[in-house]
């Protein structure tokens, strides 16, 4: 069976730089991505602190430039997600859910076999994890019944279907108000609810929402529960100074309270901080020799997209150092 220099595993900005780097250093390298590239970063509908962009840039069409230069290198691209993964005997076993057959490019088919369950079987001498982190849920009651149907966590994807009606934001960071900006253009309100007295998003959007007529503002306050019929109704909102309790009429709910790592499936020999993100050193190695982490899925102290692509960029190098200094 034939065996990847580096399969990396995660399409979003820090999985494709990662990808470039590596082809372009000479690697026999794979992207997996679960589902579609781009991550959260394509849910992004305004980037304005992204180098070499004086002017505003959506999410998705940097993931679009990301993919098309990383492919022009002849990175292989496959939608398939990652069952687990293991070292042994030098090399990563990569166990995937579903087979391959059909999707990789004809000279690579014979890099697949069969795995627990029907599932497919990769090899490689390195892993770099690029899984991103998900948005972390409110956990409230109404929230997962009234998901998609009210509740969003991507003002992106589904702002145009609020058009003149009242939507409610949960957040205070960089995320939250620029996704309260964004709903703007279509919702006649947009309501900021945060459990703080003071936004903690950079000046800039902090101005953009005190000056925006349609933005208004809840402070100290949290979700307690989410009502409604077939679709979001109203909020029940607990005031943290008071602690009354008031209910707040809506369309929709946009919550943005941060992220958790996806980085569950990882195998124990890989040490994880108290929150869930791979422990790496400068190198980007983590504890389990070959194996690399970049993005938002690692500790560190600042999440964005460059944040990610450089990673992914360092990455995606030292897998390479690492193989030469291993011949």
């Amino acid at each position: 069976m034939s065996i990847y220099d580096t399969i990396i595993i995660g399409g979003g900005p820090a999985g494709l730089s990662a990808g470039l780097y590596a082809a372009r250093a000479g690697l026999r390298s794979l992207l997996l991505e679960k589902s579609f590239l781009g991550g959260q970063a394509i849910t992004a509908d305004r980037i304005e602190n992204y180098p070499g962009f004086p002017e505003p840039i959506s999410g998705l069409k940097i993931i679009q430039n990301m993919e098309e230069q990383a492919r022009k290198y002849n990175l292989a691209i496959v939608v398939r997600e990652v069952k687990s993964l293991e070292a042994k005997e030098g090399k990563f076993r990569i166990y995937l859910e579903g087979g391959l057959e059909g999707e990789l490019e004809p000279e690579l088919e014979n890099k697949l076999e069969n795995g627990p369950e029907n599932g497919g079987l990769l090899l490689s001498q390195t892993v770099i994890v690029a899984t991103g982190a998900s948005p972390i849920r409110l956990n409230v009651p109404g929230e997962a019944e009234f998901t998609g149907r009210g509740v969003s966590y991507c003002a992106t994807c589904d702002g145009p279907l609020f058009r003149d009606r009242e939507v409610v934001v949960v957040g205070g960071g960089n995320s939250a108000v620029e996704e309260a900006l964004f709903l703007a253009k279509f919702a006649r309100k947009v309501t900021i609810v945060h459990r703080r007295s003071a936004l903690r998003a950079d000046k800039i959007l902090q101005d953009r929402a005190f000056q925006n007529p349609k933005i208004h503002f809840l402070w100290n306050s949290v979700v307690q529960e989410i009502k409604g019929d077939s679709q979001v109704r109203a909020v029940s909102l607990q005031d943290l100074t008071s602690r009354s309790l008031t209910t707040q009429p809506t369309d929709g709910l946009f919550i943005y309270v941060g992220s958790k790592p996806n980085t569950a499936w990882l195998p124990p020999a890989v040490k994880l901080d108290d929150k869930g993100f791979i422990i790496t050193d400068e190198r980007l190695s983590s504890s389990l020799a070959g194996l690399f982490a970049a993005g938002d899925c690692r500790q560190k102290p600042l999440r964005q997209i460059i944040t990610a692509a450089s990673d992914g960029a360092l990455a995606g190098m030292m897998a390479y150092h690492y193989l030469q200094e291993k011949t």
